[in-house]
C-alpha cells in the first residue's frame, strides 16, 4: 500500500510537521507499506519529495532552493513565502529542484492513502480532508466536521460549555474591540471578569505558539502579550537606535520566527515587506526620519482573542483511541510538569526541559475520571481513529478539558507514540493501526465502499503475514542513557537507532538503558514504554521505582485486540542485566551514548572481552578523542590548525586564583571560549568576554553541589534546566576568527569507515554542513530541536559554485588526516572551523571531534549521508556491519 505523508504546509507549526512527517517516513512498517513523501510548501504546492530532503534539520535548509533565495548578507533564512513577483513557471522551476510537483487530481496515480502529519491552518481545519475525500484518497484521522471544529479554540469552548463539559471562565476579544477602545477598560473588564493570571490564547495556532499568561497587574505587559497573540508589534525609535548592528540583526530572527514572531512578510501600513534584509533597509531608513513607532502587522493574523481565566491544577494530556468496533478508549492520561507556566515550544519539543508524567499523578479514581470526559468529548465532538485531549485536574477534583486536537505531535517522544506505548505498541505498530482504523472510518462516509473494503482485506492479510514470518532477525542491542549532561541527548539517538531498526526487516532492535556511575555500570533491558519516557531522568526514575499501575493493566486489558493485532512481536520486559548477560540476549551494539561513558572507551571494554560487535572507534581513540586537551595536543603534533589552549585545574584554581587568572590572560585575551574537557553536545560551552565572567565560569564548574548558584548562573544567563556539570577541570581555547580571510565559516563534517579487499581501512569524508549559530555559540536547540538551527549542506566556503570543489577538497583533506592521526574507525563527527583565502587556499582548525556523533532525527549527519545516497538506515546498516566485519578481523588475529 502507498502511503502518501503529508507533511509542512502553511501554519506556523510547519517545522513541527515537517519533523512529525520524518518519523512517520522512518517507522512506517516496510514490509507492508510504501512510503511516499509529499510535501507541502508555504504557498500550497503538493510536492513529492525527493527523499534526501525529509533529513534536512529545517524547512528552510532546502526549501526555498539557494539559488532561488534573494541576494542577502544577513545570517537569517527564510520561507517560500519571502519570494516575490515568481511566475508560475519559476515555481515550476524552483519545485523540480526538490521533487515532483503533483496536482490533487493526480493523488490517486501515486498513493493509496493519505498519513496527515500536518498542524493547524489547512491542515487540521478540514480543507486538506475535503480535498482528499474530493478526490477519493482515504485519509489518517479525523473527519472534516471535528477537524473545522478542532482547529478554533473559540468554537471548541462554546460547543464544551454548551456540551456542559467544565472548563475556564473566558471571554472573546475582538481586533475591532481591540483598536477602537481604550486598552486600559479592556483590562480592567477582563480583571473583572476573570482575574489574575490571564491566559491569552490566538484560537487557531498550536504548539503553544500565541499563547501567554499574563500573572502581574501591569498594563504595558498586557498590551504586549495581546499584540503578540494577535501577530502585531510596535517597534520604538529609541529602543531601535539602542541596538547596535549585530543586536539588529537578532532582533530581525526573532522578529520574523514563525513561532515567536510575526514572520514573513509582514505588513507596515499598506505595504508588504518580504525579506529580512528589506525590514531592516526599511527600519533603519524610517526611524532615521524621527518617526517616533512603527506598527507591524503578520499577514496571517488573528481576528479574535480567547482570554480564559488561569486554572490551578495538574495539567495533563490523553490520546483518545478506537478499538476495532469503533468504541473510544482513553489511553493512560500524561502529566505535564513544566519548568514555567506555558509548555511552549521549546518545553514541548526538546528533551530534559519538561517531564511528562504517565499515568498522571492523581489517584484512581480521578485518572478515570479524566478518561471518561476525555472519551466522552471524543464522542461529542464525532471524531475518528484519534485525538489529543489537553486539561487539568483541579485540587478539587474538577476536570476542565480545553483543547482537543485531531492531530498530534507525531515526534519520537510525543503524546502520540508516549502513551500508545503504554499497551505495547512500538511506533512502527502504532502507525498500522491507525491506518487501518482510518480506513474503517471512511467507511462511514459511504462513499468508495467496495473500494476502502478491498484495501482494508488487503491489510489484514499483511498484518496476518507479519506474524507468520520467522525469519531470524540480528539482535541489535541499542545502549542509551548514561549519566552524562549528555544522557537526554543519547536518548533521544537511541531511541532514532531503535525505531530506523524496528521497521526493517534484518534487525531486532533491544533497547537497554545505561545508569550508575564510572565505577559500576548498571543495565537495563526496557520495555518500550519505558524507552519512550520523555528524557533520561524520567527512564531513570521509572526503573527505580518500577510498579505497573493498576490503570495501566487495565487499559491494556481494554486494547487487547488492538495489541493482539498489531504487536506481532513481544515487548522486551524491564530487567537489570550485567553486561555478561549481553552474549545470550544480543548479536551486536550500537552504542548510543555520547560522552562518559561511551565516547571513553568504557564500554567498549566490556564489549571486548565478550567479543560482541559494537559501532564507532576502538577502545584506545576512543579514550583520546573524549579528551579535548589530548586531542588538540596530538593534532597539533601532527601539524593540524587547532585553537590555542589551556587546561584549568581546580586545585589550582582555588588555591591560588589570581595567580591562575593572570597565566590565563597572558596566554589567551578576550573574548575567549570555555567549555568541560570531556563532554559534549555544546553543555557548558560559553564564550567568556571578561575576567568576571571567567570567574562565574570556574565557579559554576567547581560549585560544590549539583545546585546552580545563582548569582554566577545570572552572569552567564544560564537557562533553567540548562545542562551545567560539576568537574574539577575545564577548557580554555582562543576564540577563532575571521582573520584576514575572505571567507569564514564553522562546519561539522561526518565520514564513515570501509575495508578494502585488502583489509585495510578507507575513509569515506561527507560533505561537511556550515552551522550557523543565532547566538555565541552553536547551541543545544540548534543542534538538536527539529526546526531550530540553520544548517546548510554542503557548506557555501565561496559564493561561486565553481570553486567550491577546490576548496571543498582541501577541507575534506584535512578532516580525513585528522582521523587517520587520531585512528578512528567505524564513522565519526569533525568539528571545525574554516578560513578560505583570495587564492582560495584554505585553513581547517579542528574544534571537535565525536566518535559517537548524535543520531537524532534532526542531526545534520544525516544531511550529509544523503548526498552519498545513504538513507539514515543503510547507514546505520553501514555502521553496524563495519563493526560486525572489525570483531571478526580481531578475532581472528587474536
Amino acid at each position: 500500500m502507498k502511503i502518501g505523508i503529508f507533511f509542512g504546509g502553511q501554519s506556523r507549526e510547519r517545522e513541527i510537521s515537517f519533523a512529525g512527517g520524518r518519523t512517520v517516513y522512518d517507522n512506517l512498517n516496510k514490509s507492508i507499506f510504501e512510503a511516499v513523501p509529499i510535501f507541502i510548501d508555504s504557498k500550497g504546492h503538493f510536492i513529492i519529495l525527493d527523499w534526501q530532503y525529509i533529513y534536512k534539520g529545517t524547512i528552510r535548509d532546502f526549501y526555498p532552493p539557494v539559488n532561488f533565495l534573494p541576494k542577502s548578507d544577513l545570517p537569517v533564512q527564510i520561507y517560500a513565502e519571502s519570494l516575490k513577483n515568481l511566475s508560475d513557471e519559476d515555481w515550476d522551476k524552483l519545485i523540480a529542484e526538490v521533487g515532483q510537483k503533483i496536482n490533487p487530481s493526480d493523488f490517486k496515480k501515486h498513493i493509496d492513502f493519505a498519513f496527515l502529519a500536518l498542524h493547524g491552518p489547512y491542515g487540521e481545519d478540514g480543507n486538506i480532508q475535503g480535498i482528499l475525500e474530493w478526490n477519493g484518497i482515504p485519509f489518517s484521522g479525523a473527519g472534516i466536521l471535528p477537524s473545522a471544529i478542532g482547529i478554533s479554540k473559540i468554537a471548541q469552548r462554546q460547543l464544551l460549555q454548551q456540551a456542559n463539559f467544565d472548563g475556564p471562565k473566558s471571554i472573546v476579544l475582538n481586533q475591532a474591540d481591540w483598536n477602537n477602545q481604550p486598552h486600559e477598560n479592556i483590562f480592567e473588564s477582563l480583571k473583572k471578569e476573570l482575574n489574575l493570571p490571564l491566559v491569552i490564547k490566538a484560537p487557531h495556532q498550536g504548539s503553544s505558539i500565541g499563547v501567554s499568561i499574563l500573572t502581574e497587574n501591569d498594563l504595558a505587559k498586557f498590551e504586549s502579550l495581546i499584540q503578540k497573540s494577535f501577530f502585531e508589534l510596535e517597534i520604538n525609535k529609541s529602543d531601535w537606535d539602542k541596538y547596535n548592528y549585530e543586536e539588529k540583526i537578532s532582533f530581525i530572527a526573532r522578529l520574523v520566527d514563525i513561532r515567536e514572531g510575526i514572520g514573513l512578510p509582514v505588513i507596515i501600513e499598506e505595504d508588504l515587506i518580504y525579506t529580512p534584509e528589506e525590514l531592516l533597509n526599511f527600519l533603519d531608513k524610517t526611524f532615521s526620519t524621527q518617526k517616533e513607532v512603527i506598527k507591524l502587522k503578520a499577514i496571517d493574523s488573528e481576528d479574535s482573542l480567547l482570554i480564559e481565566s488561569f486554572i490551578e491544577g495538574k495539567e495533563f494530556s490523553c490520546i483518545v483511541i478506537q478499538d476495532e468496533n469503533g468504541r473510544p478508549i482513553a489511553l493512560p492520561p500524561t502529566e505535564i510538569r513544566k519548568g514555567k507556566d506555558v509548555f511552549d515550544y521549546r518545553s514541548k519539543y526538546l528533551p530534559g526541559i519538561s517531564r511528562k508524567i504517565t499515568p498522571i499523578d492523581a489517584p484512581q479514581d480521578i485518572i478515570e475520571k479524566i478518561r471518561t470526559q476525555c472519551s466522552d468529548l471524543f464522542k461529542a465532538l464525532q471524531i475518528d481513529v484519534y485525538a489529543r485531549i489537553d486539561g487539568f485536574i483541579t485540587k478539587e477534583g474538577k476536570v476542565f478539558l480545553n483543547d482537543p486536537n485531531t492531530t498530534s505531535g507525531m515526534l519520537p517522544s510525543s503524546f502520540f507514540f508516549h502513551q500508545a506505548a503504554e499497551i505495547g505498541l512500538n511506533p512502527s505498530q502504532f502507525l498500522s493501526y491507525i491506518i487501518r482504523t482510518s480506513l474503517k472510518a471512511r467507511l462511514k462516509s459511504g462513499k468508495h465502499h467496495f473500494e476502502f473494503h478491498k484495501m482494508i482485506k488487503q491489510l489484514d492479510r499483511d498484518l496476518e503475514g507479519l506474524k507468520k514470518k520467522a525469519q531470524k532477525k540480528i539482535n541489535v542491542g541499542v545502549i542509551m542513557g548514561g549519566f552524562s549532561t549528555e544522557r537526554h541527548i543519547s536518548v533521544e539517538s537511541g531511541r532514532n537507532i531503535y525505531e530506523k531498526l524496528s521497521s526493517s526487516e534484518k534487525y531486532l532492535p533491544i533497547p537497554i538503558f545505561l545508569s550508575g556511575n564510572e565505577d559500576q555500570h548498571e543495565l537495563y533491558t526496557l520495555p518500550i514504554n519505558i524507552m519512550l519516557k520523555d528524557n533520561a531522568d524520567d527512564i531513570k526514575d521509572k526503573i527505580k521505582n518500577y510498579q505497573i499501575h493498576p490503570i495501566i493493566s487495565q487499559i491494556k486489558f481494554e486494547s487487547s485486540e488492538i495489541t493482539e493485532k498489531y504487536a506481532s512481536i513481544t515487548n522486551t520486559a524491564l530487567k537489570k542485566i550485567s553486561y555478561n548477560d549481553l552474549p545470550e540476549l544480543i548479536d551486536v551494539a550500537f552504542i548510543a551514548l555520547h560522552g562518559r561513558p561511551g565516547e571513553d572507551g568504557a564500554v567498549q571494554t566490556e564489549l571486548e572481552k565478550l567479543n560482541i560487535p559494537y559501532n564507532g572507534s576502538d577502545v584506545e581513540s576512543s579514550k583520546i578523542t573524549i579528551n579535548k586537551y589530548d586531542t588538540n595536543e596530538i593534532l597539533k603534533a601532527a601539524g593540524i590548525s587547532v585553537a590555542d589552549h589551556r587546561l584549568v585545574y581546580e586545585d589550582k584554581w582555588q588555591s591560588n586564583r589570581e595567580a591562575e587568572i593572570k597565566a590565563i590572560e597572558q596566554q589567551l585575551s578576550y573574548p575567549l571560549i570555555a567549555k568541560p574537557a570531556d563532554d559534549g553536545c555544546s553543555s557548558a560551552v560559553k564564550k567568556i568576554k571578561n575576567r568576571a565572567e571567567l570567574e562565574a565560569f570556574a565557579g559554576m564548574m567547581f560549585r560544590p553541589q549539583a545546585e546552580f548558584i545563582e548569582d554566577l548562573a545570572t552572569i552567564l544567563k544560564l537557562k533553567k534546566n540548562e545542562e551545567f556539570p560539576q568537574k574539577n577541570f575545564f577548557l580554555l581555547e582562543e576564540l577563532i576568527e575571521k582573520k584576514d580571510a575572505k571567507h569564514f565559516l564553522e562546519i561539522t563534517g561526518g565520514l564513515l569507515t570501509h575495508f578494502t579487499e585488502d583489509g585495510s581501512i578507507n575513509y569515506e569524508i561527507f560533505e561537511p554542513s556550515e552551522a550557523l549559530a543565532v547566538g555565541e555559540v552553536l547551541s543545544l536547540e540548534e543542534k538538536f530541536l527539529a526546526g531550530e538551527g540553520q544548517n546548510i549542506t554542503p557548506a557555501r566556503y565561496t559564493p561561486e559554485s565553481e570553486n567550491y570543489k577546490k576548496v571543498a577538497e582541501q577541507v575534506k583533506s584535512t578532516l580525513k588526516k585528522t582521523a587517520e592521526v587520531l585512528n578512528i574507525t567505524g564513522y565519526a563527527r569533525i568539528d571545525a572551523f574554516v578560513r578560505v583565502y583570495e587564492d582560495l587556499s584554505a585553513e581547517t582548525i579542528i574544534i571537535e571531534v565525536n566518535s559517537l556523533p548524535g543520531m537524532t532525527p534532526a542531526t545534520c549527519i544525516f544531511h550529509q549521508t544523503a548526498i552519498n545516497g545513504y538513507k539514515p538506515y543503510d547507514f546505520i546498516d553501514k555502521i553496524l556491519s563495519f563493526g560486525t566485519e572489525k570483531m571478526k578481523k580481531q578475532t581472528i588475529a587474536k
